[in-house]
């Protein structure tokens, strides 16, 4: 089976930070496959826009795209702006094959790359049990994505935590610095705040407010261009290219 291209599309912010996050992020995937061509787009405020790369990719011949949304759970942009995007470009370009693989979030590289960012900002695995942690989201008025979030919060608790509790930094409610306040109403003498969000912007420095005005003992930094993040959009873009019941061999 040959390569489709990789397109990555992340949302895109007026934060400059957020890009050079996505790019260092789509750099680690090309080394961690070699020979694989992945390409970036975004569906607002920086370019290339997604159906200019489309276009591009087209006029160069490639037959065969799989276009991976860079979002933790299924809310608005999964359902309904990227969907719209691709079904525009097919009707443009026919000759182009376009799939759209899963969103990223629930998985265990996730877990790990939170992990490893709470190891960064301080936790050790002794502090884990006297932790309380908040898991701060970017927020959702979709009630799917909410549910995710909240189901990923009840599985960190078992994970040897005091408490988890989930928060939210836009649409939905708790906010972070209201969650760390209830989580200190129960006993709780540390929080940590991870922050549930890929790359830098306006609702992650949201959420880093938030936990300093209630403080917070420890802040971890966004996902970023983690190895585990790396891994999973590979893992997302194999599943989309491989029919079920087929092999990455056939």
């Amino acid at each position: 089976m040959t390569h489709p291209t990789l397109l990555v599309i992340a949302h895109g912010s007026r934060d400059p930070r957020h890009a050079a996050t996505v790019h260092a992020l789509t750099e680690r995937v090309r080394a961690e496959r070699p020979g694989l061509r992945v390409e970036t787009a975004f569906l607002e405020f920086n370019a290339p826009s997604v159906p200019r790369v489309l276009e591009r990719l087209a006029a160069q011949g490639a037959d065969e795209v799989v276009a991976l949304p860079l979002l933790l759970t299924r809310a608005f942009h999964a359902k309904t702006d990227i969907p719209s995007v691709l079904r525009e470009a097919r009707t443009r370009l026919p000759g182009l094959r376009v799939r759209q693989a899963d969103v990223l979030g629930p998985s265990p590289l996730l877990d790990a790359t939170l992990e490893r960012r709470l190891r960064e900002a301080g936790v050790r695995p002794g502090d884990v049990p006297r932790t309380g942690l908040v898991l701060a989201a970017a927020g959702s008025s979709d009630p799917e994505a909410i549910a995710v979030i909240a189901e990923i919060a009840r599985e960190l608790r078992h994970t040897g935590w005091c408490a988890v509790r989930p928060a939210f930094a836009s649409a939905s409610l708790p906010r972070t610095e209201d969650a760390i306040r209830a989580l200190r109403a129960e006993g709780v003498d540390r929080v940590a705040v991870a922050p549930y969000v890929i790359a830098p912007g306006r609702l992650p420095d949201r959420i880093a407010a938030g936990a300093e005005a209630a403080g917070a003992d420890v802040v971890a930094d966004v996902l970023g261009p983690a190895p585990e993040l790396a891994r999973l959009l590979l893992d997302r873009f194999d599943e989309a290219r491989v029919p079920v019941g087929a092999s990455l061999s056939a």
